[in-house]
């Protein structure tokens, strides 16, 4: 199966941080993030594994209660359950992938 990236529906999460869900198959979605400089992702928590690789910009993420600046190239990793946020530093790009996929998600792109 093939996907455009231009087919992908904008979701604005929050202000300054838009969301295209980009694939899903039963056990895995790939979303991209867009984020302004400023912008915050709140902490949540949530059942899926997530893995995250820095497109471009800088982002500050938290996982666990610890932070780490991330730049293009960079990559992180937050387990099943545990608490995690993201601030932005410089504007960003970032490509999430969730395992298994959210549901929230897949709902919102149609």
């Amino acid at each position: 199966m093939f996907y455009r990236y231009s087919d992908a529906v904008p979701v604005m999460m929050v202000p300054g941080i838009v969301r295209r869900t980009l694939v899903s198959s039963d056990k895995l979605m790939i979303c991209r993030f867009d984020l302004e400089t400023g912008a915050e992702i709140p902490g949540h928590s949530h059942p899926q594994d997530q893995i995250g690789y820095v497109v471009s910009g800088k982002v500050r993420i938290t996982v666990a209660g610890k932070s780490f600046d991330l730049e293009a190239g960079d990559t992180y990793s937050a387990p099943s359950g545990v608490e995690h946020k993201a601030l932005t530093l410089e504007k960003a790009v970032v490509v999430d992938t969730f395992s298994p996929p959210r549901d929230d998600y897949r709902t919102e792109s149609k």
